[in-house]
C-alpha cells in the first residue's frame, strides 16, 4: 500500500487507547493530517501529553478519559459527539489488552472477562453508539486493530487470540451491513511486531530496538481513514504492506 499525503481537514476522529503506543501515534498522525481528534484512554496523564504534542504541531484534540468497560460512558461519548458535531468521520478502535498468556485451563475468570470486555465488547458498544454518527458523515471510516494471533492459534495465547478472532468477525459483519447504501467503510489492521509496551510484556526477552515503531504504522491507518479509501471488510497487514481478503473455508 503506497503512502500518500492525506488531508483530513474538518474531519472528526475518535481514537481509543490513545494515551500511549499505537493509539498515541495514530491520534497524533490524524491530528497532523487535519482531523480534530477525540482521544480516549484510562490514563489522564498520557492523554494530556498527547494533547500538548498535538497542539505543538498545530492540531486540535478533545480528551475523554474513561475506561472502555464503562459502557454508559461510551453512550455518553456518542451523545456528546452528536451534540457538538452532529457526525463522526473516523473511529479507530485501538485499545486492547493482552490478557493472561497461560494454558486456557489456568486463565482466571476475571482476566477472561476483562480481556473480552475491552477487546471485543467495548468495540461492539462503540459501533452501537457511534454507527449513526458514522453514517451521518459523507465518508465514515472505522479501523479496528487486530493481530496475527487468531490465525496462528498458538499455545498459551488462547485468550488474546479468541478476543481478536471475535473482533475480526464483528468488524467484518459491520462492514457487510454498511457496504451498500451507506458511506461507511470498515477495515481491520494488523500492525505486526512493533515496539510497544504490550509487545514487551508478551516477549520480555526481545530486543525492541530491532522492531519497527508505532509512528511508522500510523500513516497507514491515516490512509484508511481518508474519504478516498474505498476498501471495506478487508485486512491491512503492515508487515507485508498489503490489503488482504478473508477467504471462506473450502
Amino acid at each position: 500500500m503506497t503512502s500518500h499525503l492525506v488531508s483530513l481537514t474538518d474531519r472528526v476522529a475518535v481514537v481509543t487507547g490513545a494515551s500511549r503506543g499505537i493509539g498515541y501515534a495514530v491520534a497524533l498522525a490524524l491530528a497532523k493530517a487535519g482531523a480534530h481528534v477525540v482521544a480516549t484512554a484510562r490514563t489522564q496523564g498520557g492523554l494530556e501529553e498527547l494533547d500538548d504534542q498535538i497542539k505543538a504541531e498545530g492540531g486540535s484534540a478533545t480528551l475523554a478519559p474513561f475506561d472502555l468497560t464503562d459502557y454508559e460512558a461510551i453512550d455518553r461519548l456518542g451523545a456528546a459527539l452528536f451534540q457538538r458535531f452532529g457526525k463522526l468521520d473516523i473511529l479507530v478502535g485501538n485499545a486492547g489488552l493482552l490478557g493472561a498468556l497461560s494454558p486456557l485451563g489456568h486463565v482466571e475468570p476475571k482476566d477472561w472477562e476483562r480481556t473480552l470486555a475491552v477487546n471485543l465488547t467495548a468495540n461492539w458498544r462503540l459501533i452501537r453508539s457511534l454507527d449513526p454518527l458514522l453514517r451521518a458523515s459523507d465518508a465514515g471510516r472505522a479501523v479496528f486493530l487486530t493481530s496475527g494471533a487468531p490465525h496462528k492459534a498458538r499455545a498459551y495465547w488462547g485468550l488474546y487470540a479468541a478476543t481478536k478472532a471475535g473482533l475480526e468477525a464483528l468488524a467484518r459483519a459491520y462492514a457487510a451491513e454498511t457496504k451498500n447504501l451507506t458511506p461507511v467503510r470498515v477495515m481491520l489492521a494488523n500492525p505486526g511486531p512493533l515496539a510497544t509496551a504490550m509487545r514487551k510484556r508478551a516477549m520480555p526477552g526481545e530486543d525492541q530496538s530491532a522492531l519497527r515503531k508505532p509512528a511508522e504504522f500510523a500513516p497507514k491507518v491515516v490512509e484508511m481513514c481518508s474519504p478516498d479509501w474505498t476498501e471495506t471488510g478487508r485486512l491491512y497487514d503492515f508487515p507485508s504492506d498489503s490489503v488482504k481478503s478473508f477467504r471462506a473455508p473450502e
